[in-house]
């Protein structure tokens, strides 16, 4: 069995043949940092208002424009986005951890287990997302913590049945078998050996769910029932622009695109890492 220094050595070169996966992730890296530095990269606070201001197109002062009440544009963005992407890294760790925790259990066990948790699945995936998060967050209190936990919650269901299906093949390998037979309770054979040897979907599963967590959220946020104003997401930015589309485009063109970059990038290196991960690429 190869260590894992030379899987993780394998795994880079194989994820920089892609180039467009590596460019995603340099993009989705940028973006967060600049995000996460934001109280000091920030010409302004993003509440702070000047009237004197109100509406005015990108310029040297304003270099993403201001908004209806002379709030500067860049500063809610970088702002903003600190919110969006926190909650769509936290709700794709929730749903990979418990999806990955039914699939890995489902395909284990079989029989009953599997056929137990394969249809509670089938009930939760059959739950339109966006209607339901549309009902939860008009009866809670939406903050940044129960929208994450809400998308996370709704959105396992994909990562449960990808890992299930790695996992009935892993389960039969000589390996698992001589765990079994060494005497490891099956609680250790899935920790130590079914998840590790499942990584690649469940890696690639935790990737695309943030961006599918962070269109949701800007989703619930445009409708007015996600985060509320004033702090800003990406998805509130939207709903505030939407009266001015036509007269003040930056307002919306500028929080849309970056919506649009991340989600893509995580996308783009999703499909990367998938390829990274899968062993029957060529490793030479």
């Amino acid at each position: 069995m190869s260590s894992p220094a030379v899987v993780e050595g394998l795994v880079w070169r194989r994820l920089k043949r892609h180039r467009l996966a590596v460019a995603s992730m340099i993009a989705v890296v940028t973006i967060s940092l600049l995000c996460l530095a934001a109280p000091l990269l920030a010409p302004a606070q993003f509440d702070q208002i000047d009237l004197s201001s109100i509406r005015q197109p990108p310029s040297a002062g304003h270099w993403l424009g201001t908004d209806d009440l002379g709030r500067d544009l860049l500063t809610r963005i970088l702002y903003g986005g600190r919110v969006s992407i926190l909650i769509g890294l936290f709700a794709a760790l929730l749903a990979t951890g418990f999806g990955a925790s039914v699939g890995a259990a489902a395909g284990y066990y079989g029989g009953r287990v599997d056929n137990a948790l394969m249809r509670m699945t089938d009930v939760v995936y059959s739950i339109p997302t966006l209607p339901l998060l549309i009902v939860l967050a008009s009866y809670t209190q939406a903050g940044a913590a129960s929208m994450a936990v809400a998308i996370g919650v709704l959105s396992w269901m994909a990562t449960a049945r990808v890992v299930r299906g790695e996992v009935l093949t892993i389960r039969e390998m000589e390996y698992v078998e001589a765990a079994r037979s060494l005497g490891a309770t099956n609680a250790r054979i899935i920790a130590r050996h079914i998840l590790p040897n499942a990584i690649g979907p469940i890696v690639v599963g935790a990737t695309l769910a943030v961006g599918n967590a962070i269109i949701l959220e800007s989703s619930l946020s445009f409708l007015g029932l996600g985060v509320q104003p004033p702090t800003p997401t990406w998805g509130n930015m939207l709903m505030d622009a939407q009266a001015t589309m036509s007269t003040q485009p930056w307002l919306s063109i500028f929080p849309g695109a970056a919506i649009l970059i991340v989600v893509l990038a995580v996308n783009f290196l999703g499909d990367g890492l998938q390829d990274a991960l899968d062993p029957r690429v060529d490793s030479r």
